[in-house]
């Protein structure tokens, strides 16, 4: 096993595996010239393929990437990060690939290594760091998903683990570098307010959605290997949940919140059949690389609860799906009503009680939802947002940030070995279940069982 680097000690290099790739061409290479225009980088970065590439091809692919991420306003940037680039081309498989990865790194000490790969090939890529003696003092970041099941995400933290030690594994979700998940986090402790109402007392449920109005696009031969429930309910979904949902950390530090955000994963209840609602839009079965028998979920909705002292009988709807009417992440905290009616008009005509409204994307914002008397002599009155909307020119890029994060050593945005088993383990009777799928219109929000999934709390919100 690897020794640990020590925990703010930089990286002195970068290595891409799959750097050839779409992901290190759309997103890897964007975050670093991010990171060279603010002379954060600072390192040489070596990409490593399977491609019959040379060095002049993967300058062009990484200038190409950035350009169609947006305008290049920067051309020294862009020539200080080409000028760091260098190039091995080989088979993951073959020995003599590391060993020229090797000499590429011309005795760096603390390299990192991202994995941008598909995830058949962690365990050969991790096998062959170790092989070659690549570990030592290095850092390896994995791209999700980090498994496709309990037993697989077991075997993989396996090998991993006998290579790097935990410290050294970053697990990337690029939603955790969304600065408004970061805001979750910070909203929910930074305010004494919350705490007293945060509870099974008086929370009735809570909501978390994310919808796309775009279908699989080009992805679909990986989205035939994933479906909904695992490329985003079990990560990025879970995640927000664990956010809403985990205690207080006793200290500061990442630490103290990955062993509280593990206790969440650790309370939720296992999955059944009933708790899970799975759609396919039509037209899915057309889409190219998918299978025209298939059986792969587009849409998912499911009722999680979190068998917790905190959270004991609070419903958690969670909904996710490909081709509905908006692109938008939100979550709604629904509030219980007032323990007395004074007032006739006091029940909203939708059932709908005070409740707390958090928008993700595709902008931030904040709103509680709460009554107030309209002018004149009777006591009535309506239901009104107070809302706070974070407007933000610059949005660092999620991949800037995590890179940045993992080559400096802070593990505060990633995912941890206990974490990660435990929320497959949530998920992991349905995943071997034959529950049925139903199909949907494209520009619906999803079949209509998913309505009748979260009837009894008032139905789904829309955001």
């Amino acid at each position: 096993m690897g020794t640990v680097a020590p925990s703010r000690t930089r990286s002195d290099a970068l290595v891409v595996f799959g750097a050839t790739g779409d992901l290190a061409h759309k997103l890897i290479f964007p975050a670093l010239y991010t990171l060279e225009k603010r002379r954060e980088l600072g390192l040489p970065v070596i990409g490593v393929a399977f491609s019959d590439w040379n060095l002049e091809r993967l300058r062009k692919h990484a200038s190409d990437g950035i350009r169609a991420a947006g305008r290049i306003d920067d051309k020294r940037a862009l020539r200080r990060l080409l000028a760091r680039l260098a190039y091995v081309d080989g088979d993951y498989k073959e020995s003599q690939t590391f060993a020229a990865l090797g000499k590429a790194l011309k005795g760096a000490r603390r390299p990192a290594h991202y994995l941008a790969i598909p995830p058949v090939l962690f365990p050969t890529v991790i096998q062959g760091l170790g092989d070659a003696d690549l570990a030592h003092n290095a850092r390896v970041i994995v791209e999700k998903p980090f498994g496709r099941d309990l037993a697989s995400a077991r075997r993989l933290n396996q090998v991993a683990r006998a290579v790097f030690p935990e410290p050294s594994i970053f697990r990337i979700d690029h939603f955790l570098g969304k600065e408004a998940i970061m805001n979750i986090l910070y909203f929910r402790f930074a305010n004494a307010f919350l705490e007293p109402i945060w509870n099974r007392n008086y929370i009735a449920s809570v909501q978390v959605t994310l919808a796309e109005d775009f279908g699989v696009k080009d992805r679909g031969a990986f989205y035939e290997s994933a479906g909904c429930l695992r490329d985003v309910i079990q990560n990025h979904l879970f995640q927000i949940v664990a956010l809403l949902a985990m205690e207080p950390p006793a200290c500061q530090g990442f630490g103290a919140v990955h062993d509280q955000k593990a206790e969440v994963f650790q309370a939720m209840r296992p999955l059944a059949a009933a708790d899970l609602v799975r759609g396919q839009y039509t037209g899915y079965r057309k889409e190219k690389g998918v299978a025209r028998d298939s059986q792969v979920e587009t849409f998912c909705a499911l009722r999680l609860y979190i068998d917790s002292w905190r959270w004991a009988g609070v419903p958690w709807y969670l909904r996710s799906g490909k081709m509905l009417p908006e692109t938008a992440a939100e979550v709604l905290v629904q509030l219980k009503p007032a323990p007395q009616r004074l007032f006739d008009d006091s029940a909203p005509a939708d059932g709908r009680a005070n409740y707390l409204r958090l928008r993700i994307s595709p902008d931030s914002a904040l709103a509680l939802a709460a009554r107030v008397k309209l002018p004149g002599k009777e006591f009535v009155g309506e239901q009104r947002e107070l809302a706070l909307s974070e407007e933000t020119l610059v949005h660092e890029s999620p991949y800037a940030r995590l890179l940045s994060d993992a080559m400096a050593g802070d593990g505060a945005l990633f995912t941890r070995e206990n974490s990660v088993e435990a929320a497959w383990a949530v998920v992991d009777m349905v995943l071997k279940s034959k529950i049925p799928l139903h199909s949907y219109k494209r520009g619906s929000w999803g079949p209509k069982q998913a309505e009748a999934l979260i009837a009894a709390d008032g139905g789904w919100h829309n955001p």
